[in-house]
């Protein structure tokens, strides 16, 4: 029996990597015999530019970029095995999870990173940039992304601002002159799930800038500084991006890159899938295998598993789903073409804990799984 393993990250606990690998022994241990291809997978949010990168037998670029109060940090991006393609995980640079908690404040928080991880990516010579631009700490509109790669936001008396939330409204004239001129030869594109506008009741900064810190007062703010960015970009840029459907990503990012960067938003799940060859190596498989740490009725939404599921549902593949926890409505799973999930917690474990204890339960769970399969030799 030939085996698909195409799980998304486990998260706090495990990579798509490390993950697949969980899957991958269980099911040796339970269905001897069997082969398994891993194909570890993302969505455009955390773990996707490695994911790529091991999917598509690429290799990781390392670089040190700000983080998103301005610090060095490690960080990176990948590129596909052909060198084609580059694949930048805002996050890495401009995360959420780069910050305690007392020092999260999109008023003052960049992704001026973000824009120094795509000239990373540009020097690299890739015709193609994925960026995934889940998890951000921003809520800057790009600005700070547009600002590292040469652009300069200027106030109205000509001075340069910074790329913060705090200059939005400040902002009076954009000057794209000084764009690195490599980006007219690349085609960039943003893979985003969300729908969320620039601004207003369902924006960026309404809906997620409190989640990364901000309060009532710069809430507000923020609104009012992207409803501002937006005429100042449509003026200065010719870009209309004050309802574009996923310019709220990422604190306005989406807007940014699209109106900056001449990028393209493009469903998250579906665009890293091909970049991982998901399609090509489901190709003779008996039974694809996905998962992620908790599947509820959202997970059919933009997520990693729906899109390995519809991929091989159209292969006329069978799929199972592997997965920490569920939730009470996972059932609407079935419509998308999962035929049966399975949740790997064996007991409760503090969030702290499951780094440690999350691999080994899961790999018992493949383990049953496998040996189901095995059961009156349906696995042969």
């Amino acid at each position: 029996m030939k085996i698909a393993v195409a799980p998304n990250a486990f998260k706090g606990s495990l990579t798509a990597s490390e993950a697949a690998e969980c899957l991958a022994r269980g099911l040796r241990r339970g269905l001897p015999g069997c082969e398994v291809v891993k194909i570890p997978v993302a969505d455009g949010g955390d773990g996707t530019a490695r994911a790529v990168v091991d999917a598509s037998g690429g290799r990781w670029v390392p670089c040190r970029v700000g983080d998103p109060l301005g610090r060095p940090v490690e960080a990176g991006f990948g590129l596909t095995g052909d060198g084609r393609t580059a694949v930048v995980e805002m996050a890495l640079a401009s995360g959420l999870a780069l910050l305690r908690p007392d020092e999260r404040d999109p008023m003052r928080t960049t992704t001026a990173g973000t824009g120094e991880l795509i000239r990373a990516a540009l020097d690299s010579g890739a015709e193609r940039i994925l960026i995934g631009i889940g998890g951000s700490a921003t809520n800057d509109g790009g600005i700070g992304m547009a600002r590292a790669l040469g652009a300069r936001l200027l106030d109205a008396d000509g001075r340069e601002l910074e790329g913060t939330g705090r200059a939005l409204a400040r902002v009076s004239r954009i000057d794209l002159g000084g764009l690195d001129p490599r980006l007219k030869r690349v085609s960039v594109e943003v893979a985003c799930d969300v729908t969320n506008p620039l601004f207003g009741p369902q924006g960026a900064a309404r809906v997620y800038a409190p989640q990364k810190g901000a309060t009532p007062e710069a809430v507000e703010a923020l609104d009012a500084g992207l409803r501002h960015l937006a005429a100042v970009i449509l003026r200065d840029a010719g870009a209309d991006v004050a309802s574009l459907p996923g310019g709220g990503a990422a604190g306005g990012l989406g807007a940014g890159l699209v109106a900056f960067l001449g990028g393209r938003l493009v469903p998250g799940a579906e665009h890293v899938l091909e970049a991982c060859g998901l399609r090509g190596k489901l190709a003779g498989c008996d039974l694809a295998v996905t998962g992620e740490g908790r599947l509820d009725a959202q997970t059919a939404f933009g997520k990693a598993p729906a899109a390995v599921a519809r991929v091989a549902r159209s292969l006329g593949i069978p799929m199972i789903a592997i997965c920490g926890s569920l939730a009470a409505d996972a059932g609407a799973l079935h419509e998308i073409g999962i035929v049966a999930y399975f949740a790997a917690l064996e007991e409760s474990v503090p969030e702290s804990e499951l780094a440690a204890k999350g691999p080994g339960m899961l790999e018992r769970c493949a383990e049953e799984v496998g040996r189901l399969l095995a059961l009156k030799g349906l696995g042969k």
